[in-house]
């Protein structure tokens, strides 16, 4: 596969169904046995909900309490030099940090020592001061990762992607030390983007250094004051930062239920703007393609039909002032869709095309997808897809590129290395989508036997372990590590 080339075309693929069956379908049509799958939220027992309420509030209890004691300990314990200066932190700003986290942070943050493969050395610490610090040790932990993003092995030492990243890096050094704008493009740049379009199936890609920032930063320019920004209630932090800093206003529907997203869509549109009524200037719905903390597949067919329902052709203004481009976007005047391809992309779908390809969506009905390379490419950064008039819109608007240094070369190899393994490569590549399929519908399976509760789908390489008692965490995370098991966690 060259870059001038063409995708290859849509062919007939086996997508598997949700029980390790599977079904014959085409690249580009809905799946027919995807309204089969069940999404849906584990329902907490009530004497599970009461204890773990009760548990938290007794942690609170007993925070307020020591709060309180140790306000007068401090009077007497303060230095002359800290007096006259305000505190940092004031009442509750750090008391879930103090009372809640450090004494469990040996449970987060574990440092490694070696590439985020299947297994990973960790480092061992320990405390003298009750959690609030810990200090490394030069002992070593043999460990199985099962807390890593690198859903392929790509980030680990890898036969083709390593020795060109490697060149790349003697080539071309380790950062342009620029942005985009002034020097900081280089041909590995122009080459990923293309390559991301086309693997995409979008007409043009823009490259951001972080994959955070493509959210954060990006829907700040998409969408503004006067507009409406409608997404799931179990979004990402980015997408929720990047709403708030985008001056619009704010709506969720009710996680992964299209019916709410109609009903929200239908009561927005009547009513228009608050206080003036008058009608949006756009509207943004902004879904995950795999939701990173459940681990469940997105609605998408249902939720691209319901935004065909609300859309209107728009056009591109273009208006010149002073040798200044000014884009008057005028292309989301209604429900426009907004895609984050974050945990899917290179991880689900015959050829590893994402969500779209798996459920069966014609990525041309998804108006901008966000996908990045912190997860089946073994890299950094992040990308959006969308029409070449978008694209080149942010490329003059978007802080993200004009002002950030551009990803590293050696970033920008391992990605171009990744694709062309799983997509030219195709035997190799097809062989790690299987492998990942194959590992998690064996590792769900025997989780599920064991009694433990595992939210998500089958074909999400995110698994959510329910604990719900708050003593239940460091007990199991510590127990993990003598069993030498590595790990994530999120409260």
């Amino acid at each position: 596969m060259h870059i001038g080339g063409t995708w290859p075309p849509a062919e007939e693929v086996s997508a598997q169904d949700r029980t390790g069956g599977c079904a014959k379908t085409k690249v580009g049509t809905p799946s027919s046995n995807w309204k089969a799958i069940k999404f849906k939220m584990i329902a907490i027992p009530y004497l599970t909900a009461l204890t773990t309420y009760f548990n938290y509030g007794l942690l609170f209890a007993f925070g307020q309490i020591r709060d309180f004691f140790s306000k007068f300990i401090d009077w007497f314990c303060t230095s002359n030099y800290l007096q006259g200066y305000a505190p940092i932190c004031l009442g509750l700003e750090d008391f879930y940090t103090r009372r809640l986290y450090l004494r469990i942070q040996d449970c987060f943050g574990i440092p490694i020592a070696t590439a985020p493969d299947a297994w990973f050395d960790v480092v061992e610490r320990y405390s003298n001061d009750n959690n609030k610090t810990l200090k490394r040790t030069a002992n070593m932990s043999r460990c199985l990762n099962l807390g890593s993003y690198n859903y392929l092995g790509f980030a680990a030492a890898d036969e083709y992607c390593t020795s060109r990243a490697i060149e790349s890096l003697k080539r071309l050094s380790p950062t342009t030390c620029s942005s985009r704008v002034d020097g900081g493009t280089t041909v590995l740049h122009n080459e990923l983007e293309e390559y991301v379009a086309r693997f995409v199936g979008k007409p043009a890609a823009i490259v951001f250094g972080m994959g955070y920032v493509t959210n954060s930063a990006i829907l700040p320019v998409l969408i503004g004051k006067g507009g409406l920004s409608i997404s799931d209630s179990l979004k990402h932090n980015s997408i929720v930062n990047g709403a708030r800093g985008s001056g619009a206003t704010i709506r969720v529907f009710q996680h992964n239920t299209p019916s709410h997203l109609e009903e929200l869509l239908r009561e927005q549109i009547a009513e228009g703007q608050p206080r003036t009524h008058r009608p949006w200037k756009k509207i943004m719905v902004i879904v995950e393609g795999i939701y990173n903390m459940e681990g469940e597949l997105c609605k998408l067919p249902e939720i691209i039909a319901i935004c065909k329902k609300f859309k209107f052709d728009g056009v591109l203004n273009m208006q010149f002032s002073r040798n200044v481009l000014c884009c008057a976007v005028n292309i989301f005047s209604m429900a426009y869709t907004y895609l984050d391809e974050v945990h899917s992309i290179g991880a689900v779908g015959k050829t590893g095309r994402d969500v779209c390809e798996l459920l069966g969506v014609d990525t041309a009905n998804v108006d901008i997808m966000m996908i990045t390379f912190t997860k089946s490419f073994g890299s950094c950064g992040g990308y959006i897809a969308g029409f070449e008039e978008l694209i080149q819109y942010l490329k003059y608007t978007c802080p993200a590129h004009l002002y950030p240094t551009s990803i590293s070369p050696p970033a920008a190899q391992q990605i171009i290395s990744s694709i062309k393994i799983d997509y030219i490569i195709i035997h190799q590549g097809s062989q790690k989508l299987a492998q990942i399929r194959e590992n998690n519908i064996f590792f769900r399976s025997e989780l599920i036997k064991l009694g433990l509760e595992v939210l998500g789908d089958n074909d999400s390489p995110v698994m959510a372990i329910m604990l719900y008692n708050p003593a239940k965490i460091p007990a199991f995370s510590r127990e993990c590590l003598k069993q030498n098991m590595g790990h994530s966690w999120l409260l």
